[in-house]
């Protein structure tokens, strides 16, 4: 059995770092004067903030002073995690789930009138087949559609908070370097219209991963479009590839569960982690934080963390820089954004 799990782990190595051991980018980093800025009185909802990069990007913020509502699908954790950030958990957000979504914005308009920053951080990645509730795609479910319905549904009250500021307020799309060629998927991601819940194709979980992470970036450049850059800056996000619970259901599939299993996918992660290809989540979060704090910041833009794209001059990533995708068009945001209006039901 042991055998068979190294025979794994160095199959995996092999494909996919080649035991090139070089040096990779430093992390983009906010400027540091940033941290210091007050945000006494603002409102920001984090989804996925329990683990990772959301609970990271919420400590920050909430150390500065914001009220930061933790939108977590597990109850326990997320109130742990609200209580470690000194943060706030209202109620349960299932992006699983289009009821739990507008039970959520329920409870949220109850309590608050304004909303200054939506990240939408949350998501999942290369899950085995499954439909959400509510008959969509899993990852495209929850990943975008989820978060579509969530920011539609909240972007009257961002967009109220910046006439009373005035100052834009913000969306965060948290998106991925799978939005475009990568080291480990050789094709530029599109968005099939025809078939957005693979019920036509064979179920590829990679490629639905890229689907739903194009989309994210299809998103935020589709809200650029839809709403002036003085009331609402909206950006996507790579983060890198962050140590988190992202990456359970690759490490599933290639290890399988139990202790040796967990023992194996942790080695792994380090081993990526002190290569460099993989980074921490207090520097996954510095782009998301980068998009809410600086001035500058260029709606429908990408925001890419260095990277694992086929593009060798995209693998360094930028503050801003072009996804190197040529199906990431205006057009198709345009599309997809009607598309998604009428699966939600907005």
């Amino acid at each position: 059995i042991l055998q068979v799990y190294a025979s794994t782990l160095i199959t995996f190595i092999q494909q996919f770092t080649n035991y090139t051991i070089k040096t990779m980018p430093t992390p983009l980093r906010c400027d540091p004067s940033l941290f210091e800025k007050d945000l006494k009185d603002q409102v920001m909802i984090v989804t996925g903030a329990n683990s990772g990069c959301g609970l990271e990007t919420s400590r920050q913020l909430s150390k500065q002073g914001a009220t930061v509502i933790l939108a977590c699908r597990n109850v326990e954790r997320g109130e742990a995690a609200a209580k470690d950030v000194n943060g706030v958990f209202l109620a349960p957000l299932d992006l699983s789930s289009l009821e739990s979504i507008h039970n959520f914005v329920k409870a949220f308009q109850d309590k608050y009138n304004r909303l200054d920053v939506l990240v939408n951080n949350a998501g999942v990645m290369a899950c085995p087949y499954q439909k959400t509730k509510d008959g969509f795609e899993w990852q495209f479910g929850c990943n975008h559609l989820g978060h579509f319905l969530l920011s539609s549904l909240l972007t009257p009250l961002l967009l109220k908070t910046a006439d009373t500021t005035g100052r834009p307020s913000r969306m965060v799309c948290l998106s991925s370097c799978a939005n475009s060629a990568t080291s480990m998927s050789s094709d530029d991601p599109k968005i099939d219209f025809e078939d957005l819940n693979w019920e036509t194709r064979e179920y590829n979980e990679g490629a639905a991963y890229q689907q739903s992470k194009l989309a994210n970036y299809l998103h935020a450049l589709g809200a650029s479009r839809k709403y002036p850059a003085d009331k609402l800056i909206a950006t996507s996000v790579h983060p890198g590839w962050v140590l988190s619970p992202l990456d359970q259901h690759y490490v599933k599939k290639m290890f399988g569960e139990g202790k040796i299993a967990d023992f194996l996918a942790s080695m792994l992660r380090k081993f990526f982690l002190w290569k460099g290809d993989m980074i921490t989540p207090v520097d996954g979060a510095q782009t998301s934080l980068h998009c809410v704090l600086a001035d500058g910041i260029e709606s429908g833009k990408f925001y890419s963390q260095f990277g694992i794209y086929k593009d060798e001059e995209a693998q360094k990533g930028g503050w801003p820089m072009e996804i190197p995708n040529p199906n990431a068009t205006p057009e198709i945001a345009d599309q997809l954004w009607e598309v998604s209006e009428k699966l939600v039901g907005v």
